[in-house]
């Protein structure tokens, strides 16, 4: 082979190799302005991060903020414009842009130094993708300080990489920008949690049936729907094991044999566990924030972690919980909404 071909090669390699994830500036999205124009798909935009902080803050969750348009983000806009009294049928407006601003003053991302905790670990440095290879582990870890601190701050690594480029998110004592999200508990205990099979979502009431929080789910399947009518908790636990049973014949689980998994934010069910007055179902964490809304379950409601965490610090046993709507209608729904290209190429 001549010296110019393997140059032609390596140039090749380069130009073609992974892509460094785009850059986006704290000082933008703190600056940025509601313009009525809403941001093209699969783009980070300072004014979605600032409008997912601020929903976040405001206890209408997005799920993962990823600066990115998208269904959840609509969600939490139209229950956050119901509970203001008006409508979001177009989406974010500039009216209900400035109700929202006001609810919070302070900056949207802020500096945040990496501590001892960020980085300790143990972490998992591969995780197994079948459940039952997961059954020998000693903990379902994160895989490093980047998906910690992610998930710390309820962000996408993506969006965490892009506000910092360069950075490693390991070393002590580095100062790196992050979503300035509460960690309070919510304002009020639940009386009632009310599941949307149709729209994927979970409301909690307290007991005068004010509206406390609207959360982003995955509920329940075609294939494994999720509960109809009326539960009740019976238990909440936090850091769970998870138990898998034979009798689920889950997808993709061979497994003739109970097995248990230890507990960990990549466990199956996160780091949440719900329980409620029917055999094998829940409410819980997931270990894929990204996936909320957007995958199935098996016949369970699954929320982000950190969404879980907030949940559990405002139920108790004997809640009730209201199951409405359907996968089906779910489906269906999903399809309607997909361009008609797509569709056409998926019959």
């Amino acid at each position: 082979m001549t010296r110019r071909f393997w140059l032609a090669l390596t140039i090749i390699i380069l130009w073609t190799g992974p892509a460094w994830p785009a850059a986006i500036d704290a000082q933008a999205i703190n600056d940025a302005e509601w313009r009525d124009k809403k941001p093209q798909q699969q783009t980070l935009s300072p004014v979605i991060v600032k409008l997912q902080v601020l929903l976040d803050r405001a206890h209408f969750s997005p799920g993962e903020i990823d600066g990115k348009p998208g269904e959840n983000v609509d969600k939490a806009v139209a229950a956050y414009a119901a509970a203001q009294g008006a409508t979001a049928g177009g989406g974010m407006n500039a009216e209900l842009w400035q109700r929202l601003i006001a609810t919070f003053k302070d900056l949207v991302i802020v500096e945040h130094k990496i501590s001892e905790a960020d980085v300790k670990g143990p972490f998992a440095e591969k995780l197994p993708s079948k459940m039952e290879d997961m059954k020998d582990l000693p903990a379902l870890s994160y895989t490093g300080p980047k998906e910690k601190i992610a998930e710390q701050f309820h962000m996408s690594q993506e969006l965490l990489a892009a506000l910092n480029p360069g950075q490693s998110f390991d070393k002590l004592g580095d100062t790196i920008m992050v979503a300035n999200v509460s960690r309070e508990p919510l304002p009020a205990k639940a009386a009632r949690i009310e599941i949307d099979k149709t729209h994927q979502t979970l409301k909690i009431f307290d007991k005068s049936n004010t509206l406390v929080a609207v959360y982003p789910v995955t509920a329940g399947s075609t294939e494994k729907p999720a509960p109809l009518g009326i539960l009740k908790v019976t238990s909440v636990a936090k850091n769970p094991t998870y138990r898998y049973n034979p009798e689920y014949a889950f997808k993709g689980v061979k497994s003739q044999e109970a097995f248990t998994i230890r507990p960990g934010p990549n466990n199956p069910v996160g780091l949440v566990w719900v329980g409620l007055n029917r055999e094998g179902y829940g409410i819980h964490g997931t270990p894929d924030p990204s996936k909320i809304s957007k995958s199935e379950s098996h016949g369970c409601i699954r929320l982000t972690n950190w969404d879980a965490l907030q949940l559990a610090s405002a139920v108790a046993k004997g809640v009730v919980v209201e199951f409405t709507g359907d996968e089906t209608a779910r489906r269906a729904a999903r399809a309607d909404a997909r361009p008609a290209k797509s569709r056409h190429r998926r019959r």
